[in-house]
């Protein structure tokens, strides 16, 4: 760990995103911060308060002139996009994390005057497969490698990041892998999932699951630009919470459904326009996952406000609390589970 500099110039990736708009603007309002630059595809929605916007891309080397021209010491890469949707589809996602990482990385490589790097990375990378520690530390891999969507591209944005450390050692580089990201606000993945009117959950499974509230996620990047940690470090709050806990918390029923049949409901899900996940997503749901904290709190020096229960309470307030009518239950029930069957037998049948 280094000394923190102050008046530092910094740019911040994907700032038409929540996460990013936020952190921009608090930033822009720090006092150890002298400026900050927001680049983007869109314009964002929200103020970015006295932090400045450049519409420019991250897949194109030009982000090598914004950082030159802005004599920017610090950058936030916090465009890795969790969601397909989101992006436009699973190829434009791919190519905004991946292809993005890669020219950020090269730009950062030439640059002259960077010299710290804060990346925005997921608990995703540790994958979930039921042969996994209670707790994943830092140091710990896969116990089986993401296959698709966000967990396997974050797995190459690590790996372009360890790349770009060993060429340049000068530079400071901390990687934050934070928890499931949730709350009142900010919408991802996990929480179109909970706001399904009939929740499906693996059978035979209860995942555990581990949260960060979008506040607390914001202030930890907010210390990881302004303090001096570096490394690797899990951002999760305290406690777990099991998939059938937070139904009951969000007031929703759940079905049980086959693992063989998870991926194509999924896919059903997706093609309704109502969730999209991913194969590794789905056995997230099955397996869980869990993340020791203490570099959290040792080395960056950072206590999340929310719990995991309290993070998704404060989400659960915006769900609507309307439980549907028995008949409504019973007919999404009834679809979800008939749909399930067909899908097993098609299953069944093409392995004969």
């Amino acid at each position: 760990m280094r000394e923190a500099r102050v008046g530092q110039v910094v740019l911040v990736t994907g700032v038409s995103r929540y996460l990013g708009g936020v952190l921009a603007r608090r930033l822009a309002a720090s006092p150890d911060v002298e400026r900050v630059i927001g680049v983007d595809v869109i314009p964002p929605p929200r103020d970015l308060g006295e932090a400045e916007f450049i519409r420019a891309d991250i897949r194109n080397p030009m982000i090598g002139k914004v950082i030159a021209q802005g004599d920017v010491d610090t950058v936030v890469h916090a465009n890795v996009i969790a969601t397909p949707t989101f992006a436009g589809g699973r190829t434009p996602q791919k190519e905004i994390n991946v292809i993005g990482t890669m020219q950020l990385l090269a730009a950062c490589q030439k640059s002259e005057t960077v010299r710290r790097l804060v990346v925005k990375s997921t608990a995703a990378v540790y994958g979930s497969t039921p042969r996994d520690p209670a707790m994943f530390t830092e140091e710990m891999t896969a116990k089986r490698l993401p296959a698709s969507g966000f967990g396997k591209d974050s797995i190459e944005v690590e790996g372009y990041v360890r790349g770009f450390a060993r060429r340049r050692p000068d530079i400071d580089i901390l990687t934050l892998r934070f928890a499931n990201i949730i709350g009142p606000r900010i919408r991802t993945s996990i929480t179109d999932y909970f706001n399904l009117p009939v929740i499906p959950v693996p059978l035979g499974h209860d995942a555990r699951m581990q949260f960060v509230h979008e506040e607390d996620a914001i202030s930890a990047l907010l210390r990881g630009v302004t303090g001096g940690a570096d490394g690797v470090v899990n951002v999760a709050g305290d406690g777990v919470l099991t998939v059938m806990q937070a139904a009951a918390i969000v007031r929703r029923p759940f079905v049980m459904v086959p693992m063989a049949a998870a991926g194509p409901i999924a896919q059903m899900g997706k093609r309704l326009g109502l969730v999209d996940f991913s194969a590794d997503q789905m056995s997230f749901l099955a397996f869980g996952r869990g993340m020791d904290t203490t570099a959290m709190r040792e080395v960056l020096g950072f206590s999340p406000t929310y719990s995991t229960r309290a993070a998704f309470e404060d989400f659960a307030r915006t769900v609507s609390p309307v439980v549907p009518s028995l008949d409504a239950v019973t007919g999404a029930v009834g679809g979800v589970v008939g749909t399930a069957q067909q899908l097993v037998g098609r299953a069944t049948k093409g392995v004969r």
